[in-house]
């Protein structure tokens, strides 16, 4: 499995926040710090706008660091991502990712 395939499914090689820690781009930080906090509706700082991926090796955001509720699971049952689990089906946790977001769902189906 590509290590850059969150335990979601998502692809951290197109994650803007990745791209902008990559590049040191703050102006890129800005703009992902901007439309992160109205998406969440918190207080999102440029700062905060430093990852490298989620299964990767090295910084996160404080959300995927520490709060993501898929990556606190899957680290928890020492899952490679959430398609390892025997549970994914009807999972609340990273279902609605999933339901949402059709690459995510299919590198989870495509890298057991």
């Amino acid at each position: 499995m590509k290590k850059l395939i969150a335990y979601c499914g998502l692809d951290c090689e197109k994650c803007d926040a990745r791209t902008a820690t990559l590049n040191n781009d703050n102006a890129l930080r800005e703009k992902v710090a901007k439309l992160w906090s109205e998406m969440n509706g918190v207080e999102i700082t440029p700062e905060m706008i430093n990852c490298e991926g989620c299964r990767a090796d090295g910084v996160k955001t404080p959300f995927c660091d520490s709060l993501c509720p898929v990556r606190q699971c899957a680290l928890g049952k020492a899952l490679e991502t959430c398609g390892d689990c025997p549970s994914i089906n009807g999972c609340q946790t990273v279902g609605m990712i999933i339901s949402n977001n059709a690459e995510a769902s299919e590198n989870l189906k495509n890298n057991r």
